[in-house]
């Protein structure tokens, strides 16, 4: 399982940080105001279960609050990401066991590979979003499938200056 797992986080990096970067090519879609707060709502979700495994507080009014560009919205997603495959880096199946409990669970707890399925899960049905939304700007989404990127595993390519190790000024980490 945590094999698959540090896949499926690769991927979901790789492919968040490639539709990131080709809307960021269509300036009109960059100022769509559907699309960014689409790209915002992926974003608070990675970083509530984030936090969450971390066993750090998801401060709603801190983390709700909208990037002041695009460029810091990529470096937010970056960030979150490292954050993930560094956790998942030195975790353990245990690990992967643990119970993660939050009234903003439905049901109100699930286990940890539950929770990092369902980041993957739930990116991957917004992804689709923002790729029709894309193209009513003339823009054309990345090729963002498992299975192709399987073939190469390319890393996340952000496309912005990202400080390994560094949260920008608006995280509350």
């Amino acid at each position: 399982m945590l094999t698959m797992l540090r896949d499926l986080n690769a991927h979901n990096g790789h492919a968040n940080a490639a539709m990131l970067n080709a809307i960021r090519q269509r300036g009109a879609a960059v100022a769509d105001t559907e699309l960014c707060d689409l790209l915002h709502h992926i974003l608070l979700a990675n970083r509530f279960w984030l936090l969450t495994l971390l066993g750090q507080p998801f401060v709603v009014d801190t983390e709700s609050r909208p990037s002041a560009s695009f460029d810091e919205l990529i470096q937010r997603y970056a960030h979150t990401h490292e954050q993930q495959s560094a956790w998942l880096a030195a975790a353990t199946e245990a690990d992967l066991a643990r119970i993660l409990e939050s009234e903003f669970i439905p049901g109100g707890r699930c286990s940890i590979a539950q929770a990092l399925t369902q980041v993957c899960l739930h990116s991957h049905g917004h992804r689709a979003q923002c790729a029709k939304l894309l193209r009513r700007h003339g823009g054309t989404p990345p090729a963002m499938d498992f299975i192709f990127w399987l073939a190469g595993r390319p890393a996340a390519d952000w496309g912005v200056p990202v400080s390994a190790g560094t949260a920008p000024a608006h995280d509350a980490l």
